[in-house]
């Protein structure tokens, strides 16, 4: 199934999915917070370890802006783990085997690789803010510079809010 991805101004979807550690997360567990919410194809994938990497070397500037770095791909538990270890990450990474939560979002889309089409994680990002309204959307994310892109648009609706 494909659904429509979320725009700004509407308002993001709750959830609860697991993350690296089989511990249940939900929106709601950020309350007060702003919330990067990023998809992702793969994890231990060059563009996807850049990302990842990026978001964890700004990760405390993320913190101190009070916004929580949620990664999410299809990948189970066991293979967040091994990626946060084998790259040091500081991310919270969910796992989303079913696409539930990739689909609510619109991230699961038809791709096309070599003239082939298949249905897979289109990178995307969303910035949710503490009233859980979809600030700003990146519907087909670039990794080079994505993360810092992220933290800029951050700070400027937070300067102009």
């Amino acid at each position: 199934m494909m659904s429509s991805i979320l725009q700004v101004g509407q308002k993001a979807l709750d959830f609860s999915i697991a993350d690296q550690n089989d511990h249940p997360v939900k929106l709601d567990d950020f309350s007060g917070q702003w919330v990067i919410l990023y998809f992702y194809p793969k994890d231990d994938t060059p563009g996807c370890t850049t990302e990842a990497k990026d978001f964890t070397e700004l990760h405390q500037d993320f913190n101190a802006l009070k916004a929580k770095i949620l990664g999410v791909s299809p990948d189970l538990s066991k293979s967040h783990c091994k990626f946060i270890d084998k790259y040091n990450l500081t991310i919270t990474l969910l796992s989303d085997p079913e696409h539930h939560l990739i689909e609510a979002y619109g991230a699961w889309r038809l791709k096309k690789f070599m003239g082939k089409e298949y249905m897979g994680v289109a990178r995307s990002t969303f910035l949710i803010s503490p009233d859980r309204i979809i600030a700003y959307a990146w519907p087909n994310v670039k990794t080079k510079g994505h993360a810092q892109a992220v933290l800029t648009k951050l700070r400027e609706i937070i300067t102009n809010s």
